[in-house]
């Protein structure tokens, strides 16, 4: 647990400090976005097709809600990869698709 002891808090932290945990977990992405906001450039790789995007709002009655906005991306290497902008922490994460 961190110093704050709260569940929510120990799950940030492992998350931000890259603790290993479950397959395959979000990590902080670098993304730039077009203007209605879809990723140009993810982790400085170019974006070449936006396949899909979806938004998911859960748990909004809870302390731990959930705002996110998703994009499963082809990057210019070829590699297939989902995106998604946390709303509540106003940054980026990337998953392997």
């Amino acid at each position: 647990m961190n110093v704050t002891g709260s569940p929510r808090a120990a799950r940030v932290d492992a998350l931000h400090h890259g603790v290993a945990g479950r397959l395959n977990a979000p990590r902080r992405a670098l993304v730039e976005t077009a203007v209605g906001g879809e990723p140009r450039l993810v982790d400085r790789e170019l974006v070449t097709v936006v396949r899909e995007e979806w938004r998911v709002v859960d748990r909004w009655w809870t302390d731990d809600p959930v705002d996110r906005r998703y994009f499963e991306v082809v990057l210019e290497s070829g590699r297939n990869v989902c995106v998604y902008r946390d709303g509540e922490r106003r940054c980026w994460f990337t998953q392997r698709a």
